[in-house]
């Protein structure tokens, strides 16, 4: 225990002194939150549109789909605050870098996440919590504690969702220095179709995005079982309901499969 909790401290003075170093400067600072805000706005603009325009959206009602967005676009934001620094594992592949941070005495996973401060993720999470907020303000629901407590764990487990994604594209990096690319890729299909109830395409796609590429355990399934619109959803409502479990069993597999990636690395040169 006191091995783990000074490794949270030295992560946490890390995590102090890059802060610090990006507030250095406070015009950059600022500027990258606003890009994050920016980006976040962008994808709450564009449902506020269709659900205003619309009465609802695959059978769901408007307050509905804008719950799913406000879970969706929060447990983004968390992932992009705590573990979004994965992806630099290609950069740094093709840097040659990586036998450096094999040399520390830190978990790799963990000094890439340390490598530098996300300031980006401000301004995500504070577009995120406040249309979660506000979304919760405006749906009408009975809401009793097992409903209040899926709805807090989707978030946590949408965010481990989107880490074990990520993490199992960047483990392929190891092999693949290219990756990036699939990282960027997946990550447009995340964006795109993750903030808005699956039911609207069709089945082949549908089941795609949930037993590939498993975006609909981030807020489509677990806002349909808060919501009570599980009809047609594609799998058991038990399932649905497990969600935030389904992710947290994606972020350990894919530990597992990073664990066995990093294993395998012969070094830069081969």
């Amino acid at each position: 225990m006191r091995q783990f909790w000074h490794a949270w401290w030295v992560a946490g003075r890390i995590v102090g002194l890059a802060l610090r170093a990006r507030l250095e400067y406070r015009a950059e600072f600022l500027l990258n939150v606003a890009v994050g805000a920016v980006w976040q706005t962008s994808v709450l603009v564009f449902a506020t549109v269709l659900i205003s325009r619309f009465s609802g959206l695959g059978g769901w009602p408007s307050d509905a789909v804008l719950l799913m967005v406000a879970v969706r676009l929060l447990g983004h934001a968390l992932y992009v605050l705590v573990f979004e620094r994965i992806h630099k594992l290609a950069f740094i592949l093709q840097e040659g870098l990586l036998d450096g941070y094999l040399l520390r005495p830190m978990p790799v996973y963990r000094q890439i996440q340390l490598a530098h401060f996300p300031t980006n993720a401000v301004g995500d999470l504070a577009v995120g919590l406040s249309l979660f907020v506000g979304a919760l303000w405006h749906v009408q629901l009975d809401w009793t504690w097992p409903k209040a407590l899926l709805l807090g764990a989707a978030v946590s487990g949408g965010m481990l969702m989107e880490a074990a994604i990520g993490t199992v594209i960047s483990s392929a990096a190891l092999r693949f220095p290219a990756s990036f690319y699939w990282y960027t890729w997946v990550e447009e299909l995340t964006a795109t179709f993750g903030n808005y109830p699956l039911k609207i395409l069709p089945g082949f796609v549908s089941g795609l995005f949930t037993f590939v590429l498993p975006v609909a355990f981030c807020a489509y399934l677990p806002v349909a079982v808060v919501s009570g619109n599980t009809e047609g959803i594609g799998v058991p409502v038990a399932l649905a309901a497990a969600s935030p479990l389904v992710g947290l069993a994606a972020f350990v597999l894919a530990r597992m499969v990073w664990f066995r990636s990093l294993r395998s690395y012969s070094g830069w040169n081969g």
